[in-house]
């Protein structure tokens, strides 16, 4: 391999213990593929086996820990115990081919379809649709069911660990239900889960509290836990990056093993809470100044991209969308092979590439997030 690239082959010890093998980590990517009753199929495992060989660390599309918080069809149910089998075989897949397992475990919240959970229940923190749904009002949770909610998750930790993963993600990012209960714009609530900006994190830290609890009463070994966050939200009111740093530093707090940042282009600057002298990334990492390890992402295709995601003080980079085109990324800068990195997928490239038909149709009907060649 090229010396330039050496920092992303590092082994990383996290926190908790658990060691992974280089600082690469394939992202979480909704893949749609699971049954109808949320087990996993075995179109899943073929596709998670054949991008699992060069990564360190493999985080699973997420998992919906309560039935009303199924956002995709085609999801991984983790609402009961009936499901530990499948996800024994899906932590056991990763780990065969020598990448940690970790469970992205989540909640819709207002972001579910109405037709995917039980009435049509959608709820939130607040009765306030979603600017991308307008016309979906969410109910709002009883306090009774809030504490469920976060049980829901601690449950979900438990079958995790049972199941043999190395660890599960915390899905606090892209809108979904721990992000409503902390935005303004979509929690207006005026009790112990909302109002002012500590209330409105109680949720949130509730969950994280829930889970490592679960953690260290079911896991037999080293267990990391990880939290994904969004930095900024375009809506007023809405969270801005000086929203973030709070967040942020009571996570620091919670002795995780890792904050992933969710990001689209890891070279994005901030629109509110900070200037634009610095990415977001970069003010991330300055503010996190080494307290817990930071995995950065967004638009990184090429090992320049990486390097340079990595040079802005993080530790760990994910990648996700060049490991749906190419599965050999990782062996191929490892080996110096970079020049034959694919990039676009062809049409009649499915099938080789190891892609289950859910995220096949995704994928040919999101114009412009893949190229393809023909």
């Amino acid at each position: 391999m090229e010396q330039k690239y050496k920092p992303l082959f590092e082994s990383f010890i996290f926190p908790s213990g658990v060691e992974v093998k280089n600082r690469i980590v394939m992202a979480p990517m909704t893949h749609s593929s699971s049954n109808d009753d949320g087990t996993v199929t075995d179109a899943e495992l073929e596709y998670y086996a054949r991008r699992s060989e060069g990564a360190g660390m493999v985080i699973t599309a997420c998992i919906y820990v309560s039935p009303n918080g199924k956002g995709f069809p085609g999801e991984f149910a983790g609402d009961s115990d009936a499901m530990i089998p499948g996800l024994t075989r899906l932590a056991e897949t990763i780990k065969a081919k020598g990448a940690k397992a970790i469970l992205q475990i989540f909640h819709g919240g207002r972001r579910v379809p109405p037709a995917l959970v039980p009435n049509g229940d959608v709820v939130s923190a607040s009765a306030v649709a979603a600017t991308e749904s307008p016309d979906v009002v969410p109910r709002e949770l009883k306090h009774e069911e809030i504490e469920a909610i976060i049980r829901d998750f601690g449950e979900t930790t438990r079958r995790a660990a049972l199941a043999g993963f190395d660890g599960v993600e915390i899905h606090g990012a892209n809108t979904y239900l721990l992000q409503q209960f902390y935005s303004p714009h979509s929690n207006r609530r005026n009790d112990q889960w909302g109002g002012d900006i500590d209330r409105r994190l109680t949720f949130p830290l509730a969950v994280v509290d829930e889970v490592k609890r679960a953690a260290a009463e079911h896991a037999k070994g080293p267990f990391l836990v990880g939290y994904r966050f969004s930095p900024e939200e375009p809506e007023t009111p809405g969270l801005t990056m000086e929203d973030t740093f709070r967040l942020l530093d009571e996570l620091a707090q919670k002795d995780l093993d890792y904050l992933h940042v969710s990001l689209f282009d890891f070279r994005s600057k901030p629109a509110r809470g900070a200037d634009d002298s610095k990415t977001r990334l970069e003010w991330i990492a300055e503010r996190v100044a080494g307290r817990v390890p930071v995995i950065g992402v967004g638009s990184i295709h090429s090992a320049d991209d990486a390097i340079e995601a990595q040079q802005t003080g993080i530790p760990l980079v994910a990648i996700g969308r060049v490991l749906l085109t190419d599965p050999d990324w990782v062996q191929k800068v490892e080996e110096g092979r970079e020049d034959e990195i694919q990039s676009r997928l062809s049409l009649s490239s499915q099938k080789k590439l190891v892609i289950p038909d859910g995220l096949w149709h995704m994928l040919t009907a999101r114009e412009g997030w893949l190229s393809f060649t023909d």
